[in-house]
């Protein structure tokens, strides 16, 4: 039985619908990838690109890769018109309807693992719905306390304590709970989905300098080393807190299995840097696999056919593995 993976082409008005266009030379025979979008708005984007690219309504007997130049596709309506690189408000629960049926799919284990291209949580919030990102929405979908974000690439994998949560409001969300089932879940995942047997784990400050004992903040003595320090006495590899501004050095990038960042752009420029072509992002926690790219919607290069497929590649890369380990 192939593995099968459902794809969701993210927010209509970005680069995610073209970007489905190169998932039909997709070159992995081990797997069966299915699109979840609109038929007439992919036929659309894809007329961006010299090969034609047949759809196939997915029959769920089938168990085969889609035939050259063809993709299976899960057909979800628009709720209104798109204009290419113009995001449309009408448009936000489009967006989450892709979303909910690859839940389904995955939670009812149809499906082994979920892709989901960009979206933007701008147009989603605008509607009226409250939205912060995949991660959260897919944690409530889910109903489990707790999930860990964690985005990588070839040379490293850096995790989040906190995701999408304005600074001023970070400190008080790194609660010693919080990050006890942050780092369990984290090693966890390391252990059981990547096959590392004794994951390495370095852990960034909250402060400058983490703290410097104190005199830069109290978060690293009062809330952060207790923890690992009780994580560490159950034999778990840790190392830190250590200073954000010297934790990702080229000797650390060699000895860390994966780095855990206290809030979203401490450790995510570092990530973005060193591997954006081919970055991926993850949910770790959830009751089923979900990989995302590690970009946004990329409204200005929408519909111009010059939008790199890396990202997705790696997304989908990373989903089989992780189906396979």
């Amino acid at each position: 039985m192939l593995k099968k993976i459902i794809v969701t082409s993210g927010e209509p008005a970005g680069i995610g619908p073209e970007l489905m266009y190169h998932l039909a030379s997709y070159n992995n025979k081990d797997c069966q990838l299915v699109v979840i979008g609109d038929k007439a708005l992919l036929q659309e984007r894809f007329l961006n690109y010299k090969h034609k690219i047949t759809l196939i309504d997915y029959d769920q007997s089938i168990n085969t890769c889609a035939p050259k130049d063809s993709l299976f596709v899960i057909h979800n309506t628009l709720y209104d018109t798109v204009t290419p690189g113009v995001l449309n408000v009408n448009n936000a629960q489009y967006v989450l309807d892709l979303l909910d049926t690859a839940h389904q799919l995955c939670i009812s284990k149809s499906f082994d693992a979920m892709v989901t291209a960009p979206i933007s949580k701008e147009v989603i919030d605008q509607s009226g719905i409250k939205f912060t990102g995949h991660t959260e929405y897919l944690q409530q979908k889910c109903n489990v306390k707790e999930v860990v974000m964690m985005l990588g690439c070839k040379e490293l994998k850096v995790a989040l304590a906190t995701t999408h949560l304005p600074l001023k409001e970070v400190s008080a969300a790194i609660t010693q709970e919080k990050l006890y089932d942050i780092i369990n879940i984290l090693h966890s995942s390391l252990k059981h989905n990547f096959k590392i047997e004794n994951p390495c784990i370095y852990i960034c400050g909250l402060n400058p300098h983490a703290g410097e004992n104190g005199h830069l903040g109290t978060e690293e003595l009062e809330v952060m080393i207790p923890v690992i320090e009780r994580l560490k006495a159950a034999n778990m590899n840790l190392i830190g807190p250590l200073s954000a501004d010297t934790i990702f050095s080229k000797q650390n990038l060699q000895k860390a299995d994966a780095f855990l960042a206290m809030y979203h752009d401490q450790g995510l420029p570092v990530l973005k840097y060193i591997g954006f072509e081919d970055g991926y992002n993850t949910t770790l926690g959830l009751p089923y696999i979900r990989t995302s790219v590690d970009h946004g919607t990329a409204c200005e290069l929408c519909n111009k056919g010059v939008a790199s497929p890396s990202s997705l590649f790696s997304a989908v890369d990373l989903a089989l593995t992780m189906i396979n380990k």
